[in-house]
């Protein structure tokens, strides 16, 4: 009932303990709290927290507008409500390496068990979209110094996303990579990579964690978890798909509305009342109210 009963600091160490495996952990993303216990349900490993779903949710483009309190907000809302551990998109971290400290020390008190910071220009973009540019070496090593330092849990996993790849190519991308490494970086998220043989490339590069990025409609191929895994990818994340998909059906509905006036061709669709009530505990809710307000003093 209410929220998760793993504290945050237990999610991190356990999702550490099954990073260090090697397996392919399986991470979609969560537009909400109630899609992020739907995953949890599932079966999945992990739940992540896309920047581009949060400013999507406000109505935003993924353009770095989101500020760090909407962000901790929003994650700290979808972390609590599932066992899982949360990786969240910590964009640029929100300014310079002071800003990069302060983030990281809210999203742990968000209860966040990892973030990633990448080396974009700020304001950033949509790592699939054209026309991006990256800070300099310099830079991009400093913001990870600085989340390094900041956290307080050494359990928090501090991920370094590199976008140099869609700018200076494949061979700047694995000696970015490396440096982050050697800056600290727990693990690495090369972004808009374009096959599987460039991200075998990341993975001869580095050792430490790789995440690959399926998301719909961008510069990567969506290869399946079995292909990712084979070339040695630790997470893999579906970023916006859950969102994509709602939207598409959300659509779909109104449309069903204004053609027909009801929405009978779509209960198929719906996920059932009962479902909802399954899934958000409403039972544990009523029979803790049940106890609350029934409960008889014995004289």
């Amino acid at each position: 009932m209410l929220y998760a009963q793993t504290p945050a600091h237990e999610k991190r160490r356990l999702f550490r303990e099954r990073l260090a495996t090697g397996e392919l952990l399986r991470f979609p993303g969560a537009f909400n709290p109630l899609s992020a216990r739907l995953i949890e349900r599932k079966g999945f490993e992990g739940v992540y927290i896309s920047g581009a779903v949060l400013s999507a949710d406000l109505g935003l483009p993924d353009i770095g507008l989101t500020t760090l309190t909407e962000v901790a907000a929003r994650g700290q809302q979808i972390a609590r409500t599932t066992e899982l551990p949360a990786i969240i998109d910590a964009d640029t971290g929100f300014g310079e390496p002071m800003n990069v400290a302060r983030t990281i020390q809210t999203l742990e008190d968000a209860g966040i068990a990892g973030a990633h910071i990448e080396d974009q220009v700020n304001p950033k973009r949509c790592g699939h979209l054209d026309g991006k540019a990256v800070v300099d070496e310099d830079t991009a090593l400093k913001r990870i110094r600085a989340a390094v330092d900041a956290r307080r849990d050494p359990n928090f996993l501090v991920m370094a996303r590199t976008d140099i790849r869609a700018v200076d190519g494949l061979d700047a991308a694995t000696d970015r990579a490396r440096k982050l490494v050697d800056a600290g970086a727990d693990a690495i998220f090369p972004e808009a990579m374009r096959s599987l043989e460039e991200f075998a490339a990341v993975r001869a590069a580095v050792d430490v964690p790789i995440l690959a990025n399926m998301t719909e409609f961008g510069k990567s191929d969506l290869f399946s978890v079995d292909q990712l895994r084979d070339v040695g990818v630790n997470i893999v994340i579906w970023p916006v798909s859950l969102l994509r998909i709602a939207m598409g059906a959300a659509e779909r509905a109104l449309d069903t509305l204004i053609d027909e006036g009801h929405l009978t061709p779509r209960l198929g669709e719906m996920q059932h009342r009962a479902d909802l009530y399954d899934l958000i505990d409403y039972e544990s809710y009523n029979h803790f109210d049940t106890n609350v307000f029934t409960f008889r003093i014995d004289r």
